[in-house]
């Protein structure tokens, strides 16, 4: 999800405020979104490799 501070972040409820979008659990989903751009087209914002590895770590707890 993107944050209204436009961050992107994981969270887990989907219910926090701002801008979210859908991709399966698994690192490869998670880093073919990137590599295409999907993940950012959705988002509406730039995904950074920091912000990647926020997300996959929250995903792998």
């Amino acid at each position: 999800m993107r944050t209204p501070a436009g961050e992107v972040a994981y969270d887990p409820t989907q219910k926090a405020p701002g801008r979210g979008a859908y991709v399966c659990r698994t690192r490869s989903c998670l880093e073919n979104a990137v590599r295409s751009g999907a993940l950012a087209r959705s988002l509406k914002v730039g995904v950074h490799r920091e912000a990647l590895q926020a997300v996959v770590n929250a995903i792998n707890e």
